[in-house]
């Protein structure tokens, strides 16, 4: 039986041009410092790149993304995430071959954007607090 560690391995050795090209983009905190990870298991999904700090997920989309089918997985998996506290920005895998500066771009909007999501342990609007459970850590 395979374990979530070697599917994630099995990933990381078989991606995509795009995502071999991408990786070497954020890898080493070469994006505004910020650290990411790559084909990441969050609960039931993998997800291609993942800031834990920022609660951002990137994931980049080939063409077969574009059939009905995966779109409406794609959006059941975004808005589960989105409930888990993540962010989930979509680039079609054409706008990292054609469009590097913009992609980057929109990323560092996302990086520094305010999250909808509350930071740890601040009160939320019903008088409750955030959970830690997800090892995320406090914004500073």
């Amino acid at each position: 039986m395979e374990t979530i560690q070697s599917i994630a391995k099995g990933l990381r050795s078989q991606q995509t041009p795009e995502e071999k090209k991408f990786w070497f983009l954020l890898q080493d905190r070469r994006l505004s410092g910020y650290k990411f990870r790559r084909q990441v298991w969050i609960d039931k999904y993998y997800v291609d790149f993942c800031c834990y700090k920022a609660k951002l997920i990137i994931e980049l989309d080939g063409g077969y993304h574009n059939r009905a089918s995966n779109k409406l997985y794609d959006l059941e998996r975004t808005k589960y995430l989105e409930s888990q506290g993540f962010r989930v920005i979509r680039f079609w895998n054409s706008d990292v071959n054609n469009h590097e500066k913009l992609v980057l771009e929109k990323i560092r909007e996302r990086l520094f954007s305010p999250s909808s999501v509350p930071p740890l342990n601040q009160k939320t609007s019903k008088g409750g607090t955030s959970s830690p459970a997800r090892g995320e850590e406090k914004r500073k």
